[in-house]
């Protein structure tokens, strides 16, 4: 073959390679989106899992925090992203089905907009008081609401949150009334009621904890089924003298809809393995936090139940966005 030919040749040959093969993924930086608050309870195990997924694939993730409307203006900014794996989410289960049925997002559906990767954690919640209040526990909390009907007060980190759900199903079953101070953060929140300025708030355990064990809150009730071993002397909300309530929640890793499966399932792969590590399942259980592998259509169903549940008790505590 002549040198003409033989370049000629090459030249043919190359946009079948180019065509015919995809880009290795990933290729850069991946673009991590926490709507919340840095140090909240779903952004730090979060972190903690991207840091060992990070190690096992070689890969940098560069997490950005964006706070605001209780987590929409994060999953929105994640929504409108490239499917191309360049950019995911660490999204909660209250941003995900709940927040949009208090903010009146008529026939929002998240499915629509994102695809699953899979499920990171669930948490464990508690409900705290300042010193200064003068409880130690639910029943001391309840006769003192009653006693005092809107003069306490409860912080959340945003209208339509977990924290302001929790509160507002706790008031429903018990008949009291708290009034409600939204914060564009739970730590704002946290830090106001450490400081005396509002009274009581329900939190993730692993927020809460550190102030729990200074004497700064002291902790009523935890909001699981069971006791936590983090507080084992502290009673389930349950056990505290309201039958049948639990409350806890959950954070799932998402992508833009129309990321190719291909990338998804790379991504659930070294999702499932970071979530099975040993050292991460146990700083995850010092957070209060316990893993959840599995798969993405497992998150999928799980944004599906969590709506139809927690659309029924938004609907029976009555719980009104601003």
């Amino acid at each position: 073959m002549t040198p003409r030919r033989t370049a000629l040749a090459f030249l043919l040959a190359a946009p079948l390679v180019a065509f015919g093969q995809a880009a290795p993924w990933p290729s850069g930086p991946i673009a991590v989106i926490s709507p919340v608050q840095a140090g909240s309870a779903g952004d730090t195990s979060l972190r903690l899992v991207l840091q060992k997924m990070s190690e096992n694939m070689s890969q940098p993730f560069a997490v950005e925090n964006m706070a605001g409307a209780a987590g929409m203006i994060g999953l929105d900014k994640l929504s409108r992203a490239r499917p191309d794996g360049t950019t995911i989410g660490g999204i909660s289960d209250s941003t995900l089905t709940y927040v949009p049925i208090i903010q009146k997002r008529v026939n929002f559906n998240a499915l629509d907009t994102l695809d699953p990767v899979g499920i990171i954690s669930a948490s464990t919640w508690v409900l705290v008081a300042h010193p200064s209040v003068g409880v130690k526990t639910v029943g001391d909390l309840v006769a003192k609401a009653k006693a005092r009907p809107g003069q306490l007060s409860y912080a959340s980190g945003g209208m339509g949150g977990s924290h302001h759900v929790v509160m507002e199903m706790f008031k429903s079953v018990t008949d009291t009334r708290i009034l409600h101070i939204p914060y564009r953060g739970a730590g704002f929140a946290l830090a106001d009621v450490q400081g005396g300025q509002v009274q009581v708030m329900f939190s993730a355990l692993s927020v809460a904890l550190g102030a729990i064990e200074a004497g700064k809150l002291v902790p009523l009730a935890v909001a699981s089924t069971a006791r936590t071993p983090l507080l084992p002397q502290v009673p389930t909300v349950a056990e505290a003298g309201v039958p049948g309530f639990s409350f806890s929640t959950w954070t799932g890793m998402l992508v833009p809809k129309g990321t190719p499966p291909a990338t998804i399932e790379k991504l659930n792969q070294e999702l499932n393995k970071a979530l099975r590590d040993p050292q991460v399942s146990l700083s995850l259980a010092k957070l209060g936090a316990t893993p959840r592998p599995g798969t993405p259509k497992d998150l999928g169903e799980l944004i599906q139940t969590t709506n139809t549940k927690m659309a029924k008790v938004i609907r029976e505590s009555n719980i009104q966005g601003e």
